[in-house]
């Protein structure tokens, strides 16, 4: 019995590197904030943060993703500032203590995301797909690091009021090939897509987009799924977000079998141990 396989996809440039997602890799979620969905207030100092990020990369995440904003849904705005004074010095320490690690900055600011790579991150991780800074791409295009297109529409405060599509699975291709074009007229080498499962779709919308995910694969382009923990899961069995993890590695499970590139999620040891076992061939 052959092992999976990804989706053939272009190959990305990170740290001087080049990825061609022969094995899909993980993304381990480092959250510093007070009010994220799921683990808001367990690292939102730098000691917390650090050994949090230990824990993610001794269980094998390929890469760290930092946020210092909560995009849950109705989440509040906060400053500048304040995520810069969350964000920066986490990074700063992570790179002097894990050089050879792979740090991506979950934002959607242009300021953070270049404050951010200066201080040692490799990918910007933009959920708003550049919709709520005009300055993002410019920004990408200048530094020319990786960077994560991600479907959305309006801000976490109110991304769940527009949830009217006409056909979700093509209205969120349409929408990353346009921002695709753009990146690319800007000269942008190295893009990521994330469908954004959970952001401005409703229950039935995410499901839809997880079955149909395949019909993003024509744009070339490696994709992310991102759905641990999510209300996808903990809504439709109505149980909590501290008990999906069993719903998280089936819906993984899903993605990697149409072919997924890069899971990101809160449990990095059970989704390599998915990969392990499905992308191991049986002898």
């Amino acid at each position: 019995m052959n092992s999976l396989k990804t989706h053939k996809t272009q190959s990305i440039n990170i740290k001087g590197k080049l990825f061609t997602f022969d094995r899909p890799l993980v993304m381990g979620i480092l959250n510093i904030t007070p009010d994220s969905f799921y683990d808001g207030g367990q690292h939102n100092n730098v000691e917390q943060a650090m050994v949090k990020a230990n824990e993610l990369l001794i269980n094998g995440a390929d890469i760290i993703d930092i946020g210092a904003y909560s995009s849950r849904p109705g989440a509040p705005l906060i400053s500048v500032q304040e995520e810069l004074n969350r964000a920066i010095p986490v990074i700063e320490k992570l790179h002097k203590a894990y050089p050879d690690a792979i740090l991506s900055i979950d934002t959607f600011r242009a300021e953070v995301a270049e404050a951010a790579i200066t201080a040692g991150a490799h990918i910007i991780n933009d959920v708003s797909g550049g919709t709520i800074d005009p300055n993002m791409f410019a920004t990408v295009a200048q530094l020319q690091v990786p960077y994560i297109l991600m479907h959305m529409r309006g801000i976490p405060e109110n991304m769940q009021e527009l949830t009217t599509y006409d056909d979700i699975v093509e209205d969120v291709a349409t929408f990353l090939a346009e921002k695709v074009n753009q990146l690319r007229a800007l000269g942008v080498k190295d893009i990521i897509l994330d469908p954004g499962f959970g952001f401005a779709k409703n229950l039935d919308q995410n499901y839809e987009l997880l079955h149909r995910l395949e019909e993003l694969q024509y744009l070339g382009l490696p994709i992310l799924g991102g759905l641990s923990r999510k209300s996808m899961i903990y809504k439709k069995l109505n149980i909590t977000p501290s008990e999906a993890l069993t719903g998280t590695i089936v819906l993984n499970t899903i993605l990697l079998t149409k072919g997924i590139h890069i899971l990101r999620v809160h449990d990095v040891a059970e989704a390599k141990q998915t990969i392990d076992l499905l992308f191991n061939p049986i002898l």
